[in-house]
């Protein structure tokens, strides 16, 4: 009687040919016409209603499972379940461009965010891999700091009144070095020792060095032709050492503003992979015996091409995780004639930003001089034509009076 009245019910939206009794020739119409989809979906409802209603009518007369009642409200739930889904898709599809846009510009924000908590992450594993490689009596003997900057003075054996020069002038000395350090500024001579380790030139440095306590020692040979080598072991035995945002070097007959340094530096921060200084390209040059020569200059390409854009050698700095890529990769970092070159290269093909800074070459009185009462003071000061400050021991003091930032500068600075 369930499926009487159902399919009475349903009679009404039912064609009359479809219904017993219909002539033939209403059958033969009904052949001959396409059924809608609405037609189709009515059809569909009505026959699941009815096995529904067959199923609870077999419950019902089959044991103690629950009889199924349908009311025509179930009907209209029913379509109602199927609508909203439809809109939502639609809705999906047909959104505002301004909003789809919105949604891809925070997901490639994301992604950034990402990609840079990764490179972070990689970061300290290579600062981690390096620090691990040091013997226990070095690591017993230098314990692990935080720092803001590390500076390394490259200098010579030779050099002794540069030392001095530099020592009477910007570097702080003493106990004024101390409390620099603890500020987060590190400042050393950096060195190697000798072919003959333990000789005249050796003991000489030991006497320097306990008597100033700024020196950092490299397990390096010292000579001309191995820059590259010796630069190459700084920062590695640097990141060992300290944990800093940035690594500097600097010649030791130029003149620096430590306190303008930390303020440029300061500005980079929160940038990964940064290499800074003043970059130039000069010309490979390919005549044996001239200063510069570069053994390698058919690398470069035809004679009389120039070189890529690098920093000058006299001043750079590079973020920690570029000296934690050098440190780890070392042993395959190609080595050319020239110093700055070389560093220049290790980064070819990296995605690291170059800071093309000109406050970090500036000139020699008057340039620097004229620059500092105009309140731009200058990073660096030295002679492009002697590649660091000409007759530096007799006039670094004049540079420093001239062009100084002043002895409370370096103080002031906020980390």
């Amino acid at each position: 009687m369930h499926v009487k009245r159902l399919i009475s019910g349903l009679q009404p939206l039912i064609p009359t040919e479809w219904l017993p009794g219909a002539s033939d020739n209403q059958s033969k119409k009904m052949r001959g016409k396409p059924v809608s989809g609405k037609m189709i979906l009515v059809l569909c409802l009505a026959s699941f209603l009815a096995g529904s209603l067959f199923t609870g009518h077999t419950w019902t007369h089959g044991g103690p499972s629950p009889t199924m009642t349908i009311l025509p409200t179930d009907v209209t739930r029913l379509a109602g379940e199927i609508t909203p889904d439809c809109n939502r898709k639609r809705k999906l599809v047909e959104g505002k461009s301004e909003d789809i846009m919105g949604e891809v510009t925070r997901t490639h924000q994301a992604i950034q965010s990402l990609e840079r908590t990764v490179s972070n992450l990689e970061m300290e594993l290579a600062v981690a891999r390096t620090r691990g490689q040091l013997s226990p009596e070095k690591a017993s003997n230098h314990s692990l700091q935080k720092a803001f900057v590390v500076i390394g003075i490259n200098t010579a054996f030779s050099s002794r009144k540069r030392r001095d020069s530099l020592r009477e002038t910007w570097m702080p000395r003493g106990a004024k070095l101390k409390k620099l350090e603890e500020k987060g500024i590190v400042v050393r001579f950096v060195i190697g020792h000798s072919a003959t380790p333990g000789g005249v030139l050796d003991k000489l440095l030991d006497k320097e060095e306990a008597e100033h306590k700024d020196f950092l020692r490299l397990k390096h040979v010292e000579g001309y032709h191995e820059l590259s080598t010796k630069t190459r072991v700084y920062f590695s035995t640097a990141v060992a050492l300290w944990d800093a945002d940035f690594y500097i070097k600097v010649d030791d007959d130029v003149h620096l503003n430590i306190g303008t340094l930390v303020n440029t530096l300061a500005r980079h921060r929160s940038k990964p992979r940064v290499y800074i200084g003043c970059m130039k390209s000069g010309p490979v040059l390919s005549q044996k015996g001239v200063k510069y020569h570069e053994p390698e200059y058919w690398k470069f390409g035809e004679e009389g091409n120039k070189y890529f854009r690098h920093a000058t050698g006299q001043l750079y700095g590079i973020s920690k995780d570029l000296a934690a890529y050098i440190s780890v990769n070392a042993p395959i970092l190609h080595r050319y004639a020239n110093e700055d070159v070389s560093l220049g290269a290790w980064f070819l093909g990296l995605e690291v930003e170059h800071v093309d800074d000109r406050s970090m070459c500036c000139g020699t009185p008057p340039d620097c001089e004229w620059k500092a009462k105009a309140g731009n003071v200058c990073v660096a000061s030295f002679d492009w034509s002697c590649s660091g400050i000409c007759k530096s021991v007799e006039r670094m003091k004049e540079v420093h009076n001239s062009c100084g930032e002043g002895d409370g500068a370096v103080w002031n600075v906020d980390l």
